[in-house]
């Protein structure tokens, strides 16, 4: 089976799809879980699974370059053959993308090119995607590269925006109807070649 790391720093709901999806990953498994931020849920959520949970904590160390080089080292330790960002709040850093080229995803609330970028993460995506009035949107699966969800893109689900909707609401229609769906479909296909 081939090696998943995934990288959180809240309250896991993407870790949990993607520990729940056993029937659509089935050419590797999670053997770790990092959180950038320590007592958050993913945490336990990776205890409850059987799976080792780690903290780099980013607020430990001085300043981001050292931050990144325990993040690789970590990772290094572990040599997955996939690393998933799953609401992980920090930037990944070059160092790590050229350890690890093609083998980082992330899953980002929208379709993009639209609300993506630095400064769009969380209900940010969503704030900005119903200012903007769209009718549609959805998430996307895509390759980490240098440029802040740049990325070569995987997967992308669209969702239908609904009258009334506010930015939770959405976010919760987004990661229900796309983000759970589509990130264990994508390890899949990263992890069997079709990608």
């Amino acid at each position: 089976m081939k090696k998943i790391v995934v990288l959180v720093s809240g309250g896991g709901t993407n870790l949990q799809a993607l520990i729940d999806a056993k029937d659509v990953i089935v050419s590797g498994e999670i053997t770790k879980v990092i959180s950038s931020k320590p007592d958050v849920y993913a945490l336990e959520r990776a205890k409850n699974a059987g799976i080792p949970g780690v903290v780099v904590a980013r607020k430990s160390f001085p300043d981001n370059e050292s931050y990144q080089k325990a993040l690789l080292a970590e990772l290094k330790a572990e040599n997955p053959d996939l690393i998933v960002l799953a609401g992980f709040l920090s930037i990944i850093g070059e160092e790590i993308i050229k350890e690890f080229p093609e083998k980082i995803i992330n899953v980002h609330p929208s379709l993009i090119p639209s609300f993506c970028g630095d400064g769009f993460y969380g209900l940010k995506v969503h704030e900005a995607a119903l200012e903007k009035g769209v009718k549609v949107t959805g998430a996307t699966v895509h390759f980490v590269n240098e440029i802040t969800d740049g990325g070569r893109i995987i997967l992308q689900q669209p969702v239908m925006v609904e009258d009334g909707d506010t930015p939770e609401v959405l976010q919760k229609r987004v990661m229900e109807q796309a983000e759970w769906k589509i990130l264990p479909q994508a390890c899949e296909m990263v992890l069997s070649g079709r990608v």
